[in-house]
């Protein structure tokens, strides 16, 4: 097999982990505002609920969460699986999955505002909707910019796991050319491609982080 052969099926591969990763940013973080508010109602049914949601994503690891969604339909509704359930099921866990960390992250930031912000901000004549838009979020997105870019990154690692249900992302093609032609080079491409990608979303969040110096704490 030549060099671009090989380069080109971990092409393919590295195609669709960045599906993964796209969709699963798409939909965990906005999905992860909606826990983070829940996280914190003053109704203790909700919150009970949110933080319950928050304590079994973060407490179980995310390829059981993975088989549990892809077999739930026929395991326990009877439903036949289709040759779209197991991508459907990868991005569901980890949009789910997701979801729940970003939200802790999105809470810590909030709650980290000191309170006599939105009591100066009342008494300027601020609603409340403009005091959480104009003075807390810009405040609250820099405070947890570090953090999200940490779990970004994991992400980037995290979409190996989908090889565990038989979604063919670019661990899998390198696993396979490794087998096929009993050579490492394939896991030290697959190694510069997660690195590279990984490089490239720490410079551009670096870069969001300095526009955002003017918003000291």
């Amino acid at each position: 097999m030549t060099l671009a052969t090989m380069l080109g099926m971990l092409g393919e591969g590295f195609i669709m982990t960045l599906k993964i990763f796209a969709l699963t940013l798409l939909g965990s973080m906005p999905l992860g505002i909606l826990i983070a508010l829940g996280r914190m109602s003053k109704i203790k049914p909700i919150q009970f609920l949110f933080q319950a949601y928050i304590s079994i994503m973060r407490g179980t690891p995310l390829m059981l969460q993975m088989f549990a969604i892809y077999f739930a339909p026929y395991y326990v509704f009877g439903i036949e699986l289709s040759p779209s359930s197991k991508f459907n099921a990868t991005i569901v866990a980890f949009i789910l999955n997701y979801a729940a960390y970003f939200a802790e992250i999105y809470r810590g930031g909030i709650q980290s505002i000191p309170r006599g912000q939105y009591e100066a901000a009342s008494v300027l004549g601020y609603s409340s909707v403009q005091t959480f838009m104009k003075i807390v979020l810009p405040q609250v997105f820099k405070r947890i910019l570090p953090a999200t870019c940490n779990e970004i990154v994991t992400l980037v690692k995290d979409t190996s796991l989908a090889f565990s249900i038989g979604v063919a992302e670019m661990f899998s093609s390198a696993k396979a050319l490794v087998a096929s032609q009993v050579t490492m080079t394939p896991f030290l491409f697959a190694a510069a491609f997660y690195w590279v990608f990984c490089l490239l979303i720490e410079i551009v969040m670096g870069k969001i982080e300095k526009k955002l110096d003017y918003y000291h704490d």
